[in-house]
């Protein structure tokens, strides 16, 4: 209960009321979702979704986006202007880089607003400002509430923002939101002045907007743009955009990329089945969706192909916005995708009884993009970031138009629909197989943690955060790790030999194999349907191998493993892998260890320039084995002196594919790939 002082401490004056674009520099993350890397890139793409906007209504081809290093003219915007903070800029501001984003569109309106300033500067510095809440503007976009610019404006040091209109060219700055002065018609050399190299297209064009930012380095962890992250951003654009050129040019890494694709999103399916055996072509629709009591009209494009493998692959999009969890559109395909299944199934005697599969049978193989474009105004998501669409209508809308367009396409096409059901069928044994294996273990007790495995030599500690689990090949490393541990908080799993390959194996195979059944109990969080992250026993799962090429292939099935069948203990941070020395070199009575060919060249040649008559000892290590358990656990072990490689899923599409090349069944592109990557490999080491 409160008392009379906390009463009184709580006045009128304690209420504060942000103004202007103050609540987005206070909390950064309830608008941009974080400040981390993530953060960073999202303001990218909310500035580039501007000019894509423009595109999906109908004006504009050609959109570019630049990094470069802050520039003399950046800088002298930075030494000009006091920011809100009375402050100038330092030199950590004046060391970032810079985003540019160049279109043809028609140009942000630029005549005065009925607030009495220009409509250019609202956009830029208002929240909830925008040309999206109204269909007279934008039918699509990505836009959500008119916050993106300003958002942008607001988390940036420096914002620059040119449009061109009716041959006429317009120009403001803004430093963390605050507009420096007001917006002013200038000449082309003045653009060309204060853009340099990205004006070169933009004063070519009829009519556009280019919008340069540097992010304010006081409000993020990292200021540093990943080149990979940003092709996949312009990429998924490109894909989304048939017939729109987007040119990616990176002044840092000295890389310019163009992307067009007439194909659209059946490009990307290809694309994303590229590694994978197809087992038909690409099924494609684009169609359009009237809601019959408002009339409003949703675009739907979905394509979608089965591949051999155990694995789904569905991304979904909402006016080019990537929704990484879905929501209404996704779920409205998938009750499709099953509805039409089931029905031709039964209709065509594929199936002896109606409840054969399930919609998780569905899945396997499948990859498929969801892409709805939908009135800009009407747009709901479950927060600024875009995640997850909840319009309702959607679902209605993808459902009607994906059901009828696909059950048309598996009647004019008899053959895929059979190829596609016995896909399924194969799916729906084996996911009954496999209840059936696990259900046999829990009987037993094994996975419900009774009894731990004998093999297992566990710690002393019962706090997962504090424990690790060592998975070791073979008998002698076996020994020495168990011996050279600390058995307070270090377990030991020894395997025999190479574990199963599970690339291509579904859980019932996994579970019949003992090795990977005992790890699973012994990690404790079970597998499949029965996998809970929160019965994880440890919180370090440390894959440790000999340095040779069996030593890697066995720590290559290992990560298979965790990728397949147990993901979310790598994407919670739990997964690595240890780093044992190549190399043990003694001089005198003192020895060191190096972790690679480079590393023992320059620690020798380091030894001789202090004493040319060294006499120095070098020994290979081929094995775990061949160090005792003191070696082992000063060298690998110890955490105060081992090397842990961190095991984490930047790029989730990328790692699906090379997985599948490196431990599918296909030889060729296994072959390529390692002739192309053995110099890097080696380096790596």
């Amino acid at each position: 209960m409160a008392s009379s002082a906390d009463l009184k401490n709580y006045q009128a004056s304690q209420i504060k009321v942000l103004e202007g674009l103050e609540p987005v520099r206070k909390r950064p993350g309830m608008y941009i979702g974080s400040t981390d890397a993530k953060g960073l890139h999202h303001l990218v793409k909310e500035i580039l979704d501007n000019a894509v906007d423009e595109a999906i209504a109908g004006f504009g081809k050609t959109i570019q986006l630049f990094r470069t290093q802050t520039g003399d003219t950046q800088r002298q915007l930075f030494l000009a202007h006091k920011n809100n903070k009375g402050k100038k800029a330092d030199d950590k501001e004046l060391g970032c880089q810079t985003i540019t984003v160049v279109d043809n569109g028609r140009g942000i309106p630029t005549d005065l607003h009925e607030s009495g300033v220009s409509a250019m500067e609202i956009v830029m510095t208002k929240l909830h400002a925008g040309g999206k809440f109204e269909e007279t503007a934008y039918k699509a976009s990505g836009g959500l509430h008119g916050i993106g610019s300003s958002a942008v404006n607001a988390l940036s040091s420096l914002m620059q923002v040119a449009v061109k209109r009716n041959g006429k060219y317009f120009y403001q700055y803004h430093s963390r939101g605050i507009p420096a002065e007001k917006v002013k018609e200038v000449s082309e050399e003045e653009i060309i002045a204060k853009f340099s190299e990205q004006a070169a297209a933009f004063i070519n064009y009829e009519s556009g907007s280019m919008v340069q930012f540097v992010v304010d380095p006081t409000l993020f962890s990292t200021v540093e743009y990943s080149h990979k992250q940003m092709i996949q951003i312009v990429k998924d654009r490109a894909y989304l955009m048939a017939g729109i050129y987007f040119q990616l040019f990176d002044r840092i890494e000295n890389i310019e990329q163009h992307y067009y694709f007439e194909g659209g999103i059946r490009s990307l399916v290809e694309h994303l089945n590229m590694s994978r055996k197809s087992l038909h072509k690409v099924f494609y629709v684009d169609n359009t969706w009237q809601d019959p009591e408002t009339k409003k009209i949703i675009g739907i494009e979905i394509a979608l192909q089965y591949n051999d493998t155990y694995n789904e692959h569905v991304e979904s999009y909402v006016n080019v916005i990537n929704t990484p969890d879905g929501g209404t559109h996704v779920q409205g395909f998938r009750l499709a995708l099953g509805r039409v299944m089931r029905e031709y199934a039964e209709k065509n005697n594929l199936i002896k009884e109606k409840e054969a599969f399930v919609a998780d049978d569905l899945r396997e193989g499948l990859t498929a993009v969801v892409f709805v474009k939908m009135p800009a105004n009407d747009l709901q998501f479950e927060s600024q970031t875009k995640s997850k669409l909840n319009n309702a209508e959607a679902q209605t809308a993808v459902y009607q138009v994906f059901k009828d367009s696909f059950a048309t396409y598996l009647e004019e096409n008899p053959k895929v629909g059979r190829i596609i059901i016995e896909k399924v069928l194969i799916s729906a044994r084996a996911r009954l197989a496999a209840r059936a294996a696990k259900d046999a273990v829990i009987r037993k007790g094994l996975l419900e943690g009774v009894s731990l495995p004998g093999k297992l030599a566990d710690c002393q500690s019962r706090r997962a955060e504090e424990s690790e689990i060592y998975m070791v090949e073979g008998d002698s490393a076996g020994g020495s790790a168990k011996q050279g541990r600390d058995r307070k908080f270090q377990a030991i799993f020894p395997l025999r030999g190479k574990i199963l390959n599970t690339e291509r194996a579904r859980l019932d195979k996994v579970i019949a194999s003992e090795e990977l059944k005992n790890l699973v109990v012994a990690l404790g969080c079970g597998i499949g349907e029965s996998f809970n992250i929160e019965k994880l026993r440890y919180h370090r799962i440390i894959l440790m191998n000999d340095a040779d090429v069996d030593g890697e292939h066995i720590t290559t099935l290992g990560l298979t493993f965790f990728f397949r069948h147990l993901r979310p203990i790598i994407e919670a941070g739990y997964l690595y892998v240890a780093m044992p020395p190549l190399y043990k070199i003694t001089q005198g009575k003192e020895e060191q260890y190096v972790y690679s060919d480079e590393d023992k060249d320059v620690l020798i040649a380091k030894i001789l320039a202090k004493d040319p008559n060294a006499k120095i000892s070098t020994q290979r290590y081929k094995g775990l084995g061949e160090m005792n358990p003191e070696q082992l656990w000063s060298t690998t072990m110890n955490p105060k002196t081992r090397m842990l490689k961190k095991i984490t899923i930047e790029d989730a599409d990328k790692s699906d594919d090379t997985f599948s090349v490196l431990m599918g069944d296909d030889v060729a592109p296994r072959k390529k790939f390692i002739q192309s990557r053995a110099a890097m490999a080696q380096l790596d080491i």
